[in-house]
């Protein structure tokens, strides 16, 4: 089993597609490169939340993530 990032961009949109993979019963894992570069004492370029599941979950969170990609 690995992880498979799903999602980089905006901690906004981030949170709001983890919401709607986690409805369907599917776990996520989030990295905050915000918090961590803020914490480190630097800042950070680029896309700043990703977000992870389980491979074996990505068949059952396909559609959603695709409609999501698709609203934004």
């Amino acid at each position: 089993m690995g992880l498979m990032k799903v999602f980089s961009g905006s901690e906004i949109l981030a949170l709001a597609l983890q919401g709607k993979i986690e409805e369907i019963g599917v776990n996520t894992i989030v990295k905050n490169n915000i918090q961590s570069a803020t914490l480190g004492g630097f800042g950070n370029l680029g896309q700043a939340v990703e977000l992870f599941i389980q491979e074996t979950d990505f068949a059952k969170a396909n559609p959603i993530i695709e409609e999501f990609r698709l609203s934004i």
